[in-house]
Protein backbone atom coordinates (compact mmCIF):
# COMPACT_ATOMS: atom_id res chain seq x y z
CA UNK A 1 0.00 0.00 0.00
CA UNK A 2 1.34 3.30 -0.80
CA UNK A 3 0.65 6.96 0.84
CA UNK A 4 0.98 10.31 0.09
CA UNK A 5 3.07 12.97 1.63
CA UNK A 6 4.71 16.52 1.40
CA UNK A 7 8.15 16.46 0.69
CA UNK A 8 10.28 19.34 1.02
CA UNK A 9 7.09 21.73 -0.01
CA UNK A 10 7.13 20.41 -2.88
CA UNK A 11 3.90 18.76 -4.37
CA UNK A 12 2.05 15.93 -2.89
CA UNK A 13 3.93 12.74 -4.12
CA UNK A 14 3.41 9.22 -4.03
CA UNK A 15 5.31 7.34 -1.26
CA UNK A 16 6.13 3.42 -2.46
CA UNK A 17 6.45 0.47 0.52
CA UNK A 18 10.34 0.94 1.18
CA UNK A 19 9.59 4.66 2.55
CA UNK A 20 6.44 4.03 3.92
CA UNK A 21 7.96 1.09 5.93
CA UNK A 22 11.23 3.15 7.05
CA UNK A 23 8.93 6.00 8.09
CA UNK A 24 6.61 4.18 10.41
CA UNK A 25 9.21 2.01 11.70
CA UNK A 26 11.48 5.80 12.62
CA UNK A 27 8.22 7.33 13.89
CA UNK A 28 7.80 4.29 16.62
CA UNK A 29 11.25 5.20 17.54
CA UNK A 30 13.35 2.89 15.37
CA UNK A 31 16.95 2.85 14.30
CA UNK A 32 16.93 1.62 10.52
CA UNK A 33 19.03 -1.74 9.88
CA UNK A 34 18.91 -2.55 6.23
CA UNK A 35 21.48 -5.68 5.43
CA UNK A 36 23.06 -6.14 1.92
CA UNK A 37 23.22 -9.61 0.32
CA UNK A 38 24.82 -10.71 -2.81
CA UNK A 39 21.93 -12.53 -4.54
CA UNK A 40 23.03 -15.95 -6.17
CA UNK A 41 25.84 -16.34 -3.45
CA UNK A 42 25.54 -20.36 -2.67
CA UNK A 43 22.36 -22.46 -3.20
CA UNK A 44 20.74 -21.07 0.52
CA UNK A 45 21.23 -17.03 -0.61
CA UNK A 46 17.03 -17.32 -0.25
CA UNK A 47 17.17 -18.40 3.21
CA UNK A 48 19.19 -15.84 4.26
CA UNK A 49 17.52 -13.21 2.93
CA UNK A 50 14.20 -15.04 4.94
CA UNK A 51 16.58 -15.00 7.82
CA UNK A 52 16.97 -11.43 7.59
CA UNK A 53 13.74 -10.92 7.57
CA UNK A 54 13.12 -12.95 10.83
CA UNK A 55 16.35 -11.14 12.83
CA UNK A 56 14.93 -7.39 12.21
CA UNK A 57 15.88 -5.98 9.18
CA UNK A 58 13.88 -2.95 8.19
CA UNK A 59 14.54 -3.07 4.53
CA UNK A 60 17.25 -5.81 2.99
CA UNK A 61 18.86 -5.00 -0.02
CA UNK A 62 19.73 -7.46 -2.89
CA UNK A 63 22.59 -6.69 -5.18
CA UNK A 64 22.24 -8.30 -8.24
CA UNK A 65 25.80 -9.65 -9.35
CA UNK A 66 27.80 -7.49 -12.35
CA UNK A 67 31.27 -8.29 -13.67
CA UNK A 68 32.74 -4.83 -13.03
CA UNK A 69 31.19 -3.31 -9.80
CA UNK A 70 32.98 -0.02 -9.95
CA UNK A 71 31.44 0.88 -6.09
CA UNK A 72 32.49 -2.80 -4.08
CA UNK A 73 35.59 -3.47 -2.79
CA UNK A 74 37.48 -6.63 -2.08
CA UNK A 75 34.90 -8.42 -0.29
CA UNK A 76 31.97 -7.57 -2.33
CA UNK A 77 33.40 -7.95 -5.20
CA UNK A 78 34.42 -11.40 -4.73
CA UNK A 79 31.05 -12.70 -3.48
CA UNK A 80 29.26 -11.19 -6.91
CA UNK A 81 32.26 -12.98 -8.64
CA UNK A 82 31.71 -16.10 -7.18
CA UNK A 83 28.12 -15.37 -7.79
CA UNK A 84 28.55 -15.07 -11.56
CA UNK A 85 30.72 -17.97 -11.58
CA UNK A 86 27.96 -20.12 -9.96
CA UNK A 87 25.41 -18.92 -12.85
CA UNK A 88 23.98 -16.18 -11.25
CA UNK A 89 21.32 -13.93 -13.38
CA UNK A 90 19.02 -10.80 -13.38
CA UNK A 91 16.13 -13.10 -14.07
CA UNK A 92 17.70 -15.64 -11.51
CA UNK A 93 17.78 -13.56 -9.07
CA UNK A 94 14.88 -11.52 -9.38
CA UNK A 95 13.21 -15.13 -9.71
CA UNK A 96 14.79 -16.22 -5.84
CA UNK A 97 13.41 -12.38 -4.78
CA UNK A 98 9.83 -13.71 -5.57
CA UNK A 99 9.90 -16.68 -3.77
CA UNK A 100 11.35 -15.28 -0.82
CA UNK A 101 7.79 -14.00 0.10
CA UNK A 102 8.92 -11.71 2.85
CA UNK A 103 7.51 -8.90 4.49
CA UNK A 104 10.44 -6.92 4.52
CA UNK A 105 10.64 -4.33 1.48
CA UNK A 106 13.46 -5.48 -0.79
CA UNK A 107 15.55 -2.97 -2.73
CA UNK A 108 18.13 -4.36 -5.64
CA UNK A 109 21.19 -2.49 -5.74
CA UNK A 110 22.83 -3.45 -9.66
CA UNK A 111 24.62 -1.28 -12.05
CA UNK A 112 22.65 0.64 -14.83
CA UNK A 113 24.46 -1.54 -17.61
CA UNK A 114 22.02 -4.13 -17.05
CA UNK A 115 18.95 -1.86 -16.88
CA UNK A 116 20.32 -0.36 -20.00
CA UNK A 117 20.05 -3.67 -21.31
CA UNK A 118 17.35 -4.61 -20.70
CA UNK A 119 15.36 -1.61 -21.25
CA UNK A 120 14.00 1.02 -18.32
CA UNK A 121 10.69 0.01 -18.97
CA UNK A 122 11.28 -3.75 -19.25
CA UNK A 123 13.52 -4.07 -16.42
CA UNK A 124 10.88 -1.56 -14.24
CA UNK A 125 8.21 -3.83 -14.68
CA UNK A 126 10.35 -7.27 -14.01
CA UNK A 127 11.35 -5.80 -10.85
CA UNK A 128 7.88 -4.77 -9.77
CA UNK A 129 6.64 -8.48 -10.99
CA UNK A 130 9.34 -9.66 -8.29
CA UNK A 131 8.19 -7.94 -5.65
CA UNK A 132 11.18 -5.59 -5.39
CA UNK A 133 10.27 -2.14 -3.90
CA UNK A 134 13.33 -0.48 -4.96
CA UNK A 135 16.30 0.41 -7.02
CA UNK A 136 19.70 1.40 -6.13
CA UNK A 137 22.06 2.63 -8.98
CA UNK A 138 25.26 3.77 -7.75
CA UNK A 139 26.56 4.64 -11.52
CA UNK A 140 23.30 6.42 -12.79
CA UNK A 141 23.82 10.14 -11.76
CA UNK A 142 20.87 11.94 -11.12
CA UNK A 143 21.78 14.08 -14.29
CA UNK A 144 20.82 11.20 -17.03
CA UNK A 145 18.34 9.40 -14.57
CA UNK A 146 15.59 10.74 -15.64
CA UNK A 147 14.22 8.30 -18.23
CA UNK A 148 14.69 5.66 -15.92
CA UNK A 149 12.86 7.22 -12.60
CA UNK A 150 10.44 7.97 -14.96
CA UNK A 151 9.92 4.34 -15.88
CA UNK A 152 10.25 3.44 -12.38
CA UNK A 153 7.79 5.61 -10.88
CA UNK A 154 5.46 4.45 -13.29
CA UNK A 155 5.91 0.86 -12.12
CA UNK A 156 5.95 1.37 -8.52
CA UNK A 157 10.14 0.62 -7.98
CA UNK A 158 11.51 3.21 -6.00
CA UNK A 159 14.73 4.77 -6.95
CA UNK A 160 17.39 5.51 -3.84
CA UNK A 161 20.30 8.04 -4.48
CA UNK A 162 23.28 8.25 -3.30
CA UNK A 163 24.69 11.31 -1.53
CA UNK A 164 29.00 11.34 -1.43
CA UNK A 165 30.84 13.39 1.26
CA UNK A 166 31.48 15.45 -1.56
CA UNK A 167 28.10 16.69 -2.94
CA UNK A 168 27.59 20.24 -2.96
CA UNK A 169 24.55 20.89 -1.35
CA UNK A 170 22.74 22.57 -4.08
CA UNK A 171 22.91 19.03 -5.93
CA UNK A 172 22.49 17.25 -2.53
CA UNK A 173 18.99 19.01 -2.19
CA UNK A 174 18.03 17.93 -5.50
CA UNK A 175 19.20 14.17 -4.64
CA UNK A 176 17.00 14.42 -1.81
CA UNK A 177 13.87 15.98 -3.53
CA UNK A 178 14.56 13.18 -6.61
CA UNK A 179 15.12 10.22 -4.15
CA UNK A 180 12.69 7.95 -2.89
CA UNK A 181 12.85 5.16 -0.02
CA UNK A 182 16.02 6.77 1.56
CA UNK A 183 18.12 9.00 1.23
CA UNK A 184 21.57 6.57 1.17
CA UNK A 185 24.64 8.52 2.43
CA UNK A 186 27.82 7.38 1.63
CA UNK A 187 30.12 7.64 4.41
CA UNK A 188 33.54 8.06 2.72
CA UNK A 189 34.92 7.93 -0.52
CA UNK A 190 35.84 4.75 -2.12
CA UNK A 191 34.49 1.87 -2.50
CA UNK A 192 32.56 -0.32 -0.16
CA UNK A 193 34.48 -2.88 2.69
CA UNK A 194 34.78 -2.61 6.15
CA UNK A 195 37.00 0.22 8.59
CA UNK A 196 38.48 -0.49 11.63
CA UNK A 197 36.99 3.36 12.54
CA UNK A 198 33.84 5.01 11.54
CA UNK A 199 34.87 7.95 9.45
CA UNK A 200 34.17 11.37 10.01
CA UNK A 201 32.89 12.20 6.80
CA UNK A 202 30.27 9.81 8.02
CA UNK A 203 28.51 11.68 10.46
CA UNK A 204 29.14 14.70 8.21
CA UNK A 205 27.37 13.31 5.25
CA UNK A 206 24.75 12.45 7.50
CA UNK A 207 24.18 15.88 9.09
CA UNK A 208 24.04 17.45 5.83
CA UNK A 209 21.34 14.97 4.50
CA UNK A 210 19.34 15.32 7.58
CA UNK A 211 19.45 19.00 7.08
CA UNK A 212 17.68 19.11 3.48
CA UNK A 213 15.44 16.64 3.96
CA UNK A 214 12.93 14.84 5.65
CA UNK A 215 13.34 10.93 4.31
CA UNK A 216 14.77 9.03 6.19
CA UNK A 217 18.69 8.93 6.04
CA UNK A 218 20.60 5.79 6.23
CA UNK A 219 24.21 5.63 6.24
CA UNK A 220 26.12 2.81 4.01
CA UNK A 221 29.77 1.89 2.98
CA UNK A 222 32.43 2.03 6.25
CA UNK A 223 29.88 0.83 8.62
CA UNK A 224 31.14 -2.26 9.82
CA UNK A 225 30.05 -3.49 13.60
CA UNK A 226 27.13 -2.77 16.04
CA UNK A 227 29.46 0.34 18.02
CA UNK A 228 29.91 1.85 14.42
CA UNK A 229 25.97 1.43 14.01
CA UNK A 230 25.14 2.94 17.57
CA UNK A 231 27.12 5.87 16.45
CA UNK A 232 26.18 7.15 13.17
CA UNK A 233 22.54 6.30 14.17
CA UNK A 234 22.98 9.24 17.03
CA UNK A 235 23.14 11.49 13.67
CA UNK A 236 21.54 9.05 10.91
CA UNK A 237 18.30 7.12 10.67
CA UNK A 238 19.76 3.88 10.14
CA UNK A 239 22.56 2.24 8.55
CA UNK A 240 23.27 -0.20 5.59
CA UNK A 241 25.28 -3.01 6.46
CA UNK A 242 27.07 -5.03 3.48
CA UNK A 243 30.49 -5.75 3.38
CA UNK A 244 30.34 -7.24 6.88
CA UNK A 245 27.63 -9.39 6.40
CA UNK A 246 28.71 -10.39 3.07
CA UNK A 247 31.91 -11.36 4.59
CA UNK A 248 30.33 -13.74 6.66
CA UNK A 249 28.51 -15.50 4.24
CA UNK A 250 31.85 -16.25 2.05
CA UNK A 251 33.46 -17.35 4.89
CA UNK A 252 30.21 -19.84 5.34
CA UNK A 253 28.15 -18.32 7.87
CA UNK A 254 25.06 -19.69 6.36
CA UNK A 255 21.20 -17.99 6.92
CA UNK A 256 21.67 -18.96 10.86
CA UNK A 257 25.00 -17.07 10.92
CA UNK A 258 23.86 -13.99 8.67
CA UNK A 259 20.43 -14.12 11.20
CA UNK A 260 22.64 -14.33 14.77
CA UNK A 261 25.32 -11.12 13.03
CA UNK A 262 22.07 -8.83 11.88
CA UNK A 263 20.13 -9.49 15.07
CA UNK A 264 23.12 -8.54 16.90
CA UNK A 265 23.40 -5.70 15.23
CA UNK A 266 19.50 -5.07 16.06
CA UNK A 267 19.85 -5.38 19.56
CA UNK A 268 22.42 -2.90 19.83
CA UNK A 269 20.20 -0.91 17.87
CA UNK A 270 17.07 -0.68 20.32
CA UNK A 271 19.26 -0.33 23.01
Amino acid sequence: MSVQVPHNDAPVRTVGRLESALRAQRAAGRKLLVPYVTGGLGADWVDIVRALAVAGADGIEVGIPFSDPVMDGEVIQAASQRALTQGATPRSVLSGIASAEVDTPIAVMTYYNLIARAGDKRMAAELARSGVAAAILPDLPLEEAGPWCAEADAAGIETVMLAAPTTPDARLARLAERGRGFLYAVGLLGVTGERSQLAESALAIARRCKQVTDLPVLVGVGVSNASQAKAICEVADGVVIGSALVRRILEGAGPDGAGEFIAELRQALDT
